[in-house]
């Protein structure tokens, strides 16, 4: 008897339980769901359905937009690689000035323009914690003030274009990655301001949380210097979004004028070199690997699920709540937030997007603002516990005093402005869709 007397409904319950329960020990995500999707594969279709995995995996890795995420790659690890990122937070001292909360207000405008040259977010967040957290740390600035700066900040890079959760939501969703990159500017701008807005009030209401730089260290500081700072990111930003936006290049051809326009950058700076080019290359490829692992196992198990008629199941049992539909999307909401818990993005992207997207149409909203909802949702799951990438990848670089507890702690506010920042979205799309 196979997996398919158990009828989709219970097939489905054993379908997420599985995953959940072999995530427990250990293993990777992609071999988890690898394992689960074969054994549904065979054991609800049979020894015939070899086919099926093929199809799938040959349908994943063929398609042409995923060319653009190992470019985006290396142009992150280039950079971080470079003293592009050191010299244009050096320089931007000079905007914090006298002002109380000024380097952590700072700490975020350089965490927004080298989100607009890359769009991966895990090396951002620990060039930040190298650059800002030690200097926040030393001017006397709140542990847990400038710990959420770091973070919130430094996650921009799920939503500031070029975002690899967008080139992924539209490569999933059949969506312009274009239209999705000039939408998420606005949200992108929006969560900045509110952070800024968070810190500048709690710094201006007490300045002992956000001490200024001394009349000394602000006197050192040059505006020539800092205008230079800004030239080269100015560059890149221009180079891969101005592209984009101006119709010049595909987002895959932007892609490749990233990474050729931080070449020729670091080359002018005499910071190019082989083992430059070597790490970068070997980072690129551990990177692309696990993201391909994981797609190729999710395309496999989406589309067996598809298959055994989950894809009717998932969207009756949504459909059929007797519900607004903008509570079914905040369900869906709720679903994306409780799997950002456990879940890398890029798994939970893959796994619910071809359910979610189709129910999303068929409600009569515009693909492009889920699209936009998805890359915020997944910038809380960069922040919550007990996942939570952002803290793992700012532990690894901070002071060995500051704990994970201390770092989740600290980001307890910019959790809920980014929830709030999320629900002005989801109950108004048109802060986000104005510019379509």
């Amino acid at each position: 008897m196979g997996l398919n007397a158990l009828g989709i409904e219970a097939g489905t319950y054993l379908l997420v339980g599985a995953i959940f329960v072999l995530l427990l020990t250990g293993q990777p995500l992609a071999w988890v769901t690898g394992l689960v999707a074969l054994v549904f594969t065979f054991g609800w279709f049979g020894g015939n359905a070899l086919p099926l995995v093929t199809a799938r995996i040959f349908g994943f890795i063929t398609e042409y937009s995923l060319v653009a995420i190992p470019m985006f790659i290396l142009m992150a690890a280039l950079l971080d690689r470079s003293g592009t990122a050191k010299d244009l937070f050096n320089g931007m001292r000079v905007l914090a000035g006298r002002l109380p909360g000024g380097v952590a207000v700072q700490t975020l405008i350089v965490a927004i323009l080298m989100a607009a040259m890359s769009g991966v977010i895990g090396g951002e967040i620990v060039l930040l914690g190298i650059l800002a957290l030690p200097q926040m740390l030393r001017l006397g600035y709140d542990r847990n003030l400038s710990i959420g700066v770091v973070c919130a900040g430094g996650s921009l890079g799920t939503m500031m274009p070029p975002s690899i959760v967008l080139i992924i939501y539209g490569l999933v969703a059949s969506v312009s990655i274009a239209d999705l990159f000039v939408v998420a500017v606005t949200p992108a701008l929006l969560l900045l301001a509110a952070y800024i807005a968070y810190v500048l009030a709690r710094c201006l209401k007490n300045p002992d949380l956000g001490p200024p730089m001394s009349a000394k260290e602000h006197a050192e500081e040059s505006v020539t210097s800092a205008l230079v700072s800004l030239i080269a990111p100015a560059f890149i930003v221009v180079v891969v979004l101005g592209s984009i936006y101006g119709g010049i290049a595909s987002i895959t051809e932007a892609a490749a004028l990233g990474v050729s326009s931080v070449l020729v950058v670091a080359a002018l700076r005499g910071e190019l070199s082989f083992r430059m080019l070597q790490e970068s290359l070997v980072h690129t490829l551990e990177t692309c690997g696990m993201i391909i692992w994981i797609g190729i196992a999710a395309a496999v198990l989406v589309g067996v699920y598809n298959l055994m008629g989950g894809n009717r199941f998932v969207s009756a049992a949504i459909l059929g709540l007797d519900a607004a539909p903008v509570v079914i999307v905040l369900v869906m909401m709720a679903i994306l937030l409780v799997l950002g818990m456990f879940l890398d993005w890029i798994g939970i992207a893959l796994l619910t997007l071809p359910i979610f997207v189709p129910i999303v149409k068929q409600l009569g909203y515009d693909p492009v603002w889920f699209g936009v909802l998805f890359a915020v949702n997944m910038q809380v799951s960069y922040l919550t516990p007990p996942f939570g990438p952002a803290a793992f990848y700012l532990k690894s670089v901070a002071p060995p005093s500051i704990t994970l507890q201390h770092i989740y702690t600290a980001l307890l506010p910019f959790i809920a402005l980014q929830l709030a920042v999320l629900a002005l979205l989801l109950f108004y799309p048109a802060t986000a869709l104005w510019v379509l």
